[in-house]
């Protein structure tokens, strides 16, 4: 299996974040790649989500669904259909003073908590069956799943960092910690970097 792993720090309280991520629906404006995300639950156990991808030529629906909740410190989820994957988001709570040596940003003078968030995804890109996506002819499976990788570690880092700048409400680049990424891909701090999008 393939994993991207990657955390920053956010100048807010881990109940905060916690219950901002808990809001799937509102991630689709952190991707362009992000057509269109339908729920199905309130974002408990069982809660079900269908989030539609468009990239290249291609237009692909995911289907996952949330499989553990431990409030305020993760969520996980799986991928349900076409593909063996599944993820989580954890939140360790900082202390602004205790922890100052893990905390890479510049503590804002206002800020009167810290949240480690980190995002973890695996997935086994060699489990997408062929029938999974409608390919343009001459187009092969492998060709696509191997450019797709690197794209799903940008993705996460850019989701990463648009949650951080919606959950302190204002824009900055938080120091991105990238602790794993698939093993043929060769991701750094430059090619996560995002644009104001």
């Amino acid at each position: 299996m393939d994993a991207v792993s990657m955390s920053a720090v956010v100048f807010a309280d881990r109940e905060a974040v916690f219950e901002f991520l808990r809001d799937f629906e509102g991630y689709g404006k952190y991707s362009e790649h992000v057509r269109d995300v339908d729920v199905n639950g309130d974002g408990d156990v069982g809660t079900e989500y269908a989030i539609t991808f468009g990239w290249w030529k291609l237009t692909y629906t995911a289907r996952s669904r949330v499989v553990d909740v431990d409030p305020p410190s993760s969520i996980r989820w799986e991928i349900v259909k076409d593909v063996d994957a599944h993820g989580q988001w954890r939140l360790e709570a900082l202390d602004l003073d205790a922890d100052r040596d893990e905390i890479d940003d510049p503590v804002p003078s206002d800020a009167t908590a810290a949240t480690r968030v980190s995002i973890d995804v695996s997935f086994d890109a060699g489990s997408v069956g062929s029938d999974a996506l409608d390919l343009p002819l001459f187009v092969s499976l492998d060709w696509v799943l191997e450019r797709a990788k690197p794209l799903v570690a940008q993705q996460a880092g850019q989701v990463l960092r648009r949650v951080v700048a919606d959950l302190e409400g204002r824009e900055r680049t938080p120091a991105l910690h990238v602790h794993e990424t698939p093993d043929s891909v060769d991701v750094d701090r430059d090619d996560l970097d995002v644009s104001g999008n």
